[in-house]
């Protein structure tokens, strides 16, 4: 259970809970999978470190428009 960050304190870095909760999963994946936590914080849970690396926007969630916005920015940089 996620007790600190809250969902509620998390929500205005996403779209929606649906948003967060992917995001939070996906990072918490990477995590267990050997990638090295960005947050400097102690927890053995990783989707408590995965929260708080979205609370410390060491981790950023885009929607479908801003993603789309963000690769158009990149290829306009490598032309």
């Amino acid at each position: 259970m996620l007790v600190k960050p809250t969902v509620v304190e998390l929500l205005d870095k996403a779209e929606n809970r649906y948003s967060l909760v992917i995001a939070t999963s996906k990072r918490a994946r990477q995590i267990l999978q050997g990638s090295k936590p960005m947050t400097n914080k102690d927890d053995v849970s990783s989707v408590t470190l995965a929260a708080d690396e979205i609370e410390e926007n060491k981790v950023k969630i885009y929607d479908q428009k801003q993603w789309e916005e963000e690769l158009e920015k990149k290829e306009q940089v490598q032309e």
